[in-house]
């Protein structure tokens, strides 16, 4: 378990970090040690060089766009500006087969960076450039380099190296094709590279929170806390679910997020029904459940926290029945996490059968039918730079892993869904709730939202 002290000193290492990178880190990131010593662990994992892309800027063009870094690459490196690059070698150096004569006296890591356009930055704010005054220092690498290096660079390693590592397109890639359009790069400019993808070890590597990424993704946990706290409170018949909603993202946005984690859903009726609704436009109706899963992203880290309420303030008997199952279902699944245990499957001792087991067991639908078939979705996720960071299949837990535990029974028929959500810890002995100061129960949602009417919130 994490300790107090632990969490303050890895809170005040990042807080120094803020301080220290000004305009050109405008978000809150960890101290370079931690990027330095996951790029360290990555390179004992290869045996060939890695090379990963950032993000150009350029790959949406919405006027509303905000750059946010490629995740593996800004796990890698904390570097948060358009147009870079990593590359690594591995801690052996070159390959058993190189020629006698050939040293390994090279870099082991260079960030390449593009040149500084003043102009550009007239309109957008300062950036980084590789020869600008204490770059090193800035950005935690020994060697930066201009980004019009990067191909000779590439090509004195393609002599003594049969293939590289670089983040492949796999089958789910979605929007724009990054991985795509750069393996496609390297693979026209060095035919002869063979490529593998270094996602899976990295992958694992994020799957085990840093206790500075705990810091982070904690005060994303927090700020989208006081979102669901004050949505609690103001939530009343004759409200507009996006009213809900801008207020929750008011909270988040004061506190210092960056933006949503993903886009807000908060659904009243028939729309508490629909697991990924994001539409928002609908009245809130007296004898309606209001179901809200919206979380923010801080320092590039999202939460992931749903609520379900009555809109009138009291759950009719029909609603306590079936959220009272759905909070056994989370209560049950979140009481057997531990280092070993597994978060989906149909296996016994699974999370994900804890929880259905107990949904298909109590209460019924109208037409006398168990509820499991109304529980349609996956139990959990793990949470990080994403809110449905990379998982890898049928790995157990892990201490440091941070995950959702998420039961929902939607029956449409009813106009009745309910989803509760939490991020949860793991830890050496069992597990810590990083979202418990929420209310769960009825009795604790109904005192909240009675309290509040009563000062005429």
């Amino acid at each position: 378990m994490i300790s107090r002290t632990w969490m303050a000193r890895a809170f005040l290492v990042v807080a120094v970090a803020v301080l220290c990178f000004g305009v050109a880190y405008p978000r809150e990131r960890e101290p370079n040690g931690s990027y330095a010593e996951r790029r360290a662990r990555l390179r004992a994992q290869v045996d060939a060089p890695v090379v990963i892309f950032g993000f150009t800027g350029k790959e949406d063009a919405s006027p509303s766009y905000i750059f946010g870094q490629e995740e593996s690459f800004y796990y890698l490196t904390g570097h948060n500006e358009e147009g870079a690059v990593l590359v690594l070698l591995p801690n052996g150096g070159l390959k058993p087969a190189a020629p006698p004569e050939k040293s390994d006296s090279g870099p082991k890591e260079i960030l390449f960076l593009p040149p500084r356009n003043k102009l550009v930055e007239r309109w957008n704010g300062p950036r980084l450039g590789p020869d600008d005054p204490g770059i090193a220092e800035k950005t935690g690498f020994a060697v930066v380099e201009p980004y019009a290096r990067l191909k000779d660079e590439l090509e004195r390693l393609a002599k003594d190296y049969i293939y590289f590592y670089t983040l492949l397109p796999g089958q789910n890639e979605a929007g724009y094709p990054h991985r795509a359009t750069w393996s496609n790069w390297l693979r026209q400019n060095f035919p002869m590279m063979n490529l593998r993808d270094v996602s899976p070890p990295i992958n694992a590597m994020r799957q085990i929170k840093s206790p500075s990424e705990m810091v982070v993704l904690g005060r994303a946990i927090e700020l989208s806390a006081d979102a669901h706290l004050e949505a609690m409170k103001m939530i009343r018949p004759g409200l507009f679910e996006y009213e809900v909603a801008a207020r929750m993202e008011y909270v988040h946005k004061r506190g210092g997020a960056e933006r949503e984690g993903y886009a807000p859903i908060v659904g009243a009726g028939f729309n508490s029904t629909l697991l990924h609704y994001n539409g928002v436009r609908a009245q809130i109706q007296d004898g309606d459940l209001v179901l809200m899963d919206v979380a923010c992203e801080y320092g590039g880290y999202s939460a992931d926290i749903t609520r379900t309420v009555p809109a009138n303030g009291k759950f009719t008997p029909r609603q306590r029945e079936i959220y009272e199952i759905v909070l056994a279902a989370a209560d049950a699944a979140i009481a057997a996490i531990k280092p070993g245990v597994t978060l989906g499957g149909n296996t016994p001792g699974s999370l994900q059968k804890i929880a259905y087991d107990i949904i298909d067991s109590r209460g019924k639908d109208k037409e006398g039918h168990s509820l499991g078939r109304y529980f349609i979705h996956g139990l959990g996720h793990h949470i990080g730079l994403n809110v449905h960071d990379p998982g890898v299949p049928g790995r157990a837990l892990e201490p440091g892993m941070v995950i959702t535990v998420e039961p929902g029974i939607y029956i449409p028929g009813e106009n009745l869904g309910v989803r509760i959500e939490d991020d949860v810890l793991v830890t050496e002995t069992g597990y810590k709730v990083l979202s418990a100061r929420v209310p769960r129960t009825v009795e604790e949602i109904e005192k909240l939202m009675a309290e509040a009417k009563k000062k005429g919130n």
